[in-house]
């Protein structure tokens, strides 16, 4: 069990449906319609969808075809993530003028730690709304921001009053909060975990605070230690201003499925190239290779091989990833090809942070 250390003041930005305002923000047609971004009506998958299109149950991470059988009017369009980082880069230049504690998630999120600011504000609620003005003012986009003790409560709050608000969560309200909050709203419970726990009769934070260390641990391994703490409050993780990066990768889903290891080849040769970008512009090599296959089925594998050195260079790359990919045969046609490197040559950089105790 951890001890619970004094209050931080962390601020959860997370930015509203970011990849499809973006489309709407910058093509007045597509505003106050349902869109997708990414996939199409016949294949591929969706990476973002405008909050009218939600309404119908379309959403990131399910098919074209199932987000267009939902709904017939969706707009598809697609990606432009080059775009996408520019305004991240112009989001993330506010958050820096706030504080130098920003750990990104991704384009769209990143935690602050405003326990000490540039601004010398004690107030990280009125912090937090200014920074979405901010945001609004300077990007055209809303944002909604959750306010609390630590990255746990601030992560979960930010998901109560979207699009386009905000919640604090004060320390006096972390418990009550935890306990009162629907099993599936705890981050880092996803559905399979969440069926299990319904199963175990821990339907809200009460029931799973009423479990012991050793039941939960039972039945849910390592997990059990992070979901007992959680629910008292207790999550020690420090915003990370230098986020390591653990993996780099680069994957296509193709218009026509492929059938023949040759035509693969020449997919992955392009994969590889792209990586090999990514890899320069992060400066880094890793030790792990793995290709990722999705079949036709939408089933997927992962083949992997660990070298005993570094690389980064994508001749190298190829060459493992072709011998992975004659590993054994397809056992259907594929849609979609990916390489990831891992195992990479990243040191943590530490950093102490003090912790003071403030008013919300």
């Amino acid at each position: 069990m951890q001890e619970l250390i004094p209050n931080r003041k962390i601020i959860h930005v997370d930015m509203d449906a970011f990849y499809a305002s973006v489309e709407q923000m910058d093509n007045p047609l597509l505003r106050g319609k349902p869109i997708a971004v990414g996939g199409s009506e016949n294949r591929g998958v969706v990476a973002a969808a405008s909050y009218e299109a939600r309404k119908f149950g379309v959403r990131s991470a399910i098919s074209g075809v199932m987000a267009k059988k939902n709904c017939p009017e969706l707009i598809f369009v697609r990606p432009r993530f080059d775009r996408y980082k520019e305004i991240s880069s112009k989001i993330q230049k506010i958050f820096y003028e706030y504080t130098d504690l920003v750990e990104p998630l991704s384009l769209d999120e990143a935690y602050l730690d405003v326990t000490n600011n540039k601004k010398g504000n004690p107030s990280a609620t009125l912090l937090a709304q200014e920074i979405r003005q901010r945001i609004f003012n300077e990007v055209g986009l809303t944002a909604s921001a959750g306010i609390s003790v630590n990255k746990f409560v601030a992560k979960i709050a930010s998901d109560y009053n979207k699009p386009n608000g905000q919640k604090t969560v004060n320390p006096d309200e972390v418990i009550s909060f935890l306990e009162e909050l629907p099993i599936r709203k705890f981050y880092g419970v996803g559905k399979v975990t969440t069926e299990k726990m319904y199963q175990l009769g821990i339907f809200t934070g009460v029931e799973l605070k009423s479990k012991t260390l050793e039941f939960l641990e039972k039945h849910f391994g390592k997990s059990g230690n992070f979901y007992y703490n959680v629910v008292r409050g207790i999550h020690n993780s420090e915003v990370k201003s230098d986020r390591i990066t653990k993996s780099v990768a680069a994957e296509h889903t193709f218009d026509v499925n492929l059938s023949s290891e040759i035509f693969m080849i020449e997919k992955l040769e392009v994969i590889a190239n792209a990586l090999e970008k990514r890899l320069k512009r992060y400066n880094v090599a890793g030790k792990t290779i793995t290709l990722k296959i999705k079949y036709s089925d939408f089933t997927q594998q992962t083949r992997s091989k660990t070298l005993p050195y570094f690389i980064s260079d994508k001749g190298l790359i190829l060459e493992i990833v072709k011998e992975l990919l004659y590993q054994e045969r397809m056992k259907d046609s594929v849609r979609l090809l990916g390489i990831s490197l891992s195992n990479l040559n990243t040191e943590e950089k530490k950093f102490v942070v003090v912790q003071l105790k403030f008013d919300f």
